[in-house]
């Protein structure tokens, strides 16, 4: 009876198990057919290895236990119903497990199957596709060819592995899985992939581009950022035929990393470098040429418009000051895709840039509408164009009122609609450009309420911004400049806490300071403290101050030694740096400190009465420029010092033809000619004048402006002895530099 039951119990799990590979048979003939991976799931779940776990636990006639139902059975019921080798069945169940969330389980079936041992027939199956159909048949071995199906099931097999992988957080094994089908493919189609009429031929397409936007991402997790580069240029530059939104997500992910990863790219390799074309030499070059290429793409309307593209080119370009580039790649964008205020501005910040203050301002003008400022809504753009317009202006001489109407009009504004931040920036501006307007009036009484009233803005963004170490930074410039030192020194000492000494202006100015309270020891001591907070290449303003408190005291072989230094720091930053010095903020400036150190050193030597060194720094500075009016005046101090007039005038008169506001050599022209006595007072008065509109704190102009009256005779007395007096107060108060 026993033999019986067991008998017949057998006889339905073989029925069962025939019905079960029928199902399974019919449903891995449709995903190999189809392709659809959530249908072959669907029907998998329904009729296949979870169905038949199900089954074999809840028939009481079953006697097999459901742990004993391996994965080496289940693939080889997969293998006996659709006629499938070791691998393949494993690369069903490996998906089936996958699509499932069990990426450990997948991950287990795709260890066991040996994906480099069958690249070749791979390689041989995806070469034939492209082929000559006549030579196919002889390019074949004895072996038989692996079937195309099986080649896509397996480039599948290993996409769904990275991805597993990717899951599980092991992105270095991820990336060689991944990079696999990448190799495969760019080996055996050199001429690139296209789709095909086949669904197999489609999905082999989609694998690869799906790859192709994988792989970088799995070595920047990797941490890998170099492999990622490579990977990126690798995708862009191989006929893939990817579709113009994943090209346009990679060129932008790529320009991205280039820009902000922190790794300087290697150069790309020749296999990338086609004749004639243009190939980056850095970070920037790279990520410039991508992002230049998605904006025309969107100009052209091939691609969606996207905004980050240009601020991440407004980054690059400005990183590299190439602002005229930037100007026209604004200019160049669509109407309907950036709205005509934020272009206005955005191209007035690269004229600004650019130093074409007129067309910057000419830009800002025409985005002031006072019918909708009087509508009572501001539309923030305007506002901060005001406060543009006013930054970039309130410095400068030819611009300062209109810089001081801007910062009143954002003043009003933001006073109403109670923007207290935005108020104090505009007191901050307003304060700058009304003693910019102060410092170069011909008038002593609007000098006088000008400086009040700079004095008085900066004081209300004071106590509208409380330690905004800016605005106390121009409130100790401006103590400083009316010579109220010790108030001067207490802001400069605020600012430095606020900044923590990391801002090597505020190191000069407080150095300046003390120097003009005639304190040259603690000058010293602040400039020495600075050399060691900064950076070496942003030392070049506090050597230079250092030089100037020595040559005050008259210690010429300590700012002999200084000035040496500032030179051989020029010099190594531009062995340094090469060719890409000129994109560094600092280079002009670096120009002018060295040409102003050589001249430094000439009038240090021509102190010491040695005129050979003299000639040496001249031919230095002719060497650098030639048109200057250091080099001018420099050689006019030596004509003089050797007792040639006429040539010493000449050299003064050519400075002053290429810059007629350089007082140094106006005053020199005004001595000279004062001490030969047959040249006429006037013209010598003429020259002093302007020399003190340049420059009011100057005490050598009112020094030879009271030698002047005296000149006179006794009917400028009052004049002679007023002048006199202003010069003994500004000498005893001069700082070694001036303090702007």
């Amino acid at each position: 009876m026993k033999n019986e039951q067991w008998v017949r119990g057998k006889n339905i799990n073989k029925r069962k198990r025939s019905l079960i590979n029928c199902l399974l048979k019919s449903a891995i003939m449709k995903c190999l057919c189809t392709g659809d991976q959530l249908r072959w799931m669907d029907e998998m779940a329904t009729f296949g290895l979870g169905r038949t776990r199900h089954r074999m636990a809840t028939d009481n006639t079953n006697q097999v236990d459901p742990d004993e139902y391996t994965i080496e059975q289940a693939e080889s019921n997969l293998r006996e119903a659709a006629d499938l080798n070791h691998e393949e069945a494993r690369a069903l169940l490996g998906r089936m497990e996958f699509l499932k969330g069990h990426k450990e389980a997948a991950l287990s079936l795709y260890d066991g199957i040996d994906f480099r041992g069958a690249i070749p027939k791979m390689k041989a199956m995806l070469s034939s596709l492209s082929a000559d159909p006549r030579k196919q048949h002889s390019r074949q071995s004895g072996e038989p060819p692996m079937q195309f199906s099986a080649v896509v099931l397996r480039l599948e097999s290993l996409y769904l592995k990275s991805m597993a992988l990717h899951d599980l957080g092991r992105y270095k094994d991820a990336a060689e899985e991944c990079s696999m089908i990448l190799d495969i493919a760019e080996s055996a189609l050199p001429n690139g992939l296209h789709r095909g009429s086949s669904v197999n031929q489609n999905k082999l397409h989609e694998l690869v581009c799906n790859a192709a936007e994988f792989l970088p991402e799995l070595h920047k997790l990797a941490g890998s950022t170099q492999e990622a580069i490579s990977s990126y240029r690798q995708v862009l530059l191989t006929n893939w035929h990817l579709d113009p939104a994943t090209v346009t997500s990679i060129q932008k992910d790529f320009a991205i990393l280039l820009l902000y990863g922190g790794c300087e790219a290697n150069s790309p390799g020749l296999r990338y470098q086609n004749g004639g074309s243009f190939v980056p030499t850095n970070n920037l070059e790279e990520a410039i040429l991508l992002l230049m290429i998605l904006l025309r793409k969107c100009n052209t309307k091939q691609i969606e418009w996207d905004p980050s593209v240009v601020q991440h080119l407004t980054f690059a370009l400005s990183m590299s000051s190439q602002w005229e580039v930037l100007a026209r790649e604004y200019e160049e964008i669509l109407p309907s895709m950036l709205e005509k205020k934020e272009r206005l501005h955005s191209l007035a910040l690269c004229y600004f840039n650019e130093e074409s203050d007129e067309t910057a301002l000419r830009l800002l003008r025409q985005m002031v509408d006072s019918r909708e400022v009087n509508s009572g809504s501001l539309d923030p753009v305007i506002l901060r164009s005001w406060l543009l317009a006013s930054k970039f202006c309130s410095d400068k001489t030819q611009y300062a009122k209109e810089a001081a109407d801007f910062a009143k009009r954002a003043i009003a504004q933001s006073h109403k609609f109670q923007w207290s931040d935005v108020e104090s920036i505009g007191e901050r501006l307003l304060g700058i450009s009304l003693s910019t307007q102060a410092r170069f009036t011909s008038s002593d009484s609007d000098r006088v309420k000008l400086q009040k009233d700079a004095l008085e803005a900066l004081l209300n963004a004071e106590k509208k911004c409380g330690n905004d170490p800016d605005v106390l930074q121009m409130l100790a410039l401006e103590y400083a400049e009316e010579r109220k030192l010790d108030e001067a020194l207490k802001y400069a000492k605020r600012v430095m806490k606020l900044k923590f000494g990391s801002d090597v202006n505020v190191w000069i100015l407080l150095a300046r300071i003390f120097s003009a309270q005639k304190r040259y020891a603690e000058a010293e001591s602040v400039v020495n403290a600075g050399l060691g907070e900064t950076g070496k290449w942003d030392q070049l303003g506090l050597l230079r101050t250092k030089a100037k408190i020595y040559i005050s005291q008259r210690q010429f072989k300590n700012a002999i030694e200084t000035c040496t230094q500032i030179l051989a720091v020029i010099q190594l930053r531009t062995r340094t740096f090469g060719a890409a010095m000129k994109f560094l903020k600092g280079i002009n400036n670096d120009r002018t400190i060295e040409m102003e150190t050589w001249y430094d050193l000439a009038h240090v030597y021509l102190s010491m009465k040695q005129l050979k060194d003299v000639e040496l720094c001249l031919s230095r500075l002719k060497a650098i420029r030639s048109y200057s009016s250091l080099y001018w005046h420099a050689t006019g101090k030596l004509h003089e010092t050797r007792g040639l007039v006429s040539e010493a005038l000449g050299a003064y008169n050519k400075a002053l033809d290429l810059d007629p506001g350089h007082v140094p050599s106006i005053l020199s022209l005004a001595i000279l000619l004062r001490q030969l006595g047959n040249r006429p007072l006037p013209v010598v008065r003429s020259l002093l004048t302007e020399a003190l509109r340049l420059d009011r704190t100057n005490h050598v102009a009112w020094f030879q402006l009271g030698l002047l009256h005296e000149d006179e005779g006794t009917a400028s007395a009052v004049e002679s002895a007023e002048c006199f007096q202003a010069a003994a107060l500004l000498e005893e108060t001069a700082p070694v530099e001036p303090f702007r």
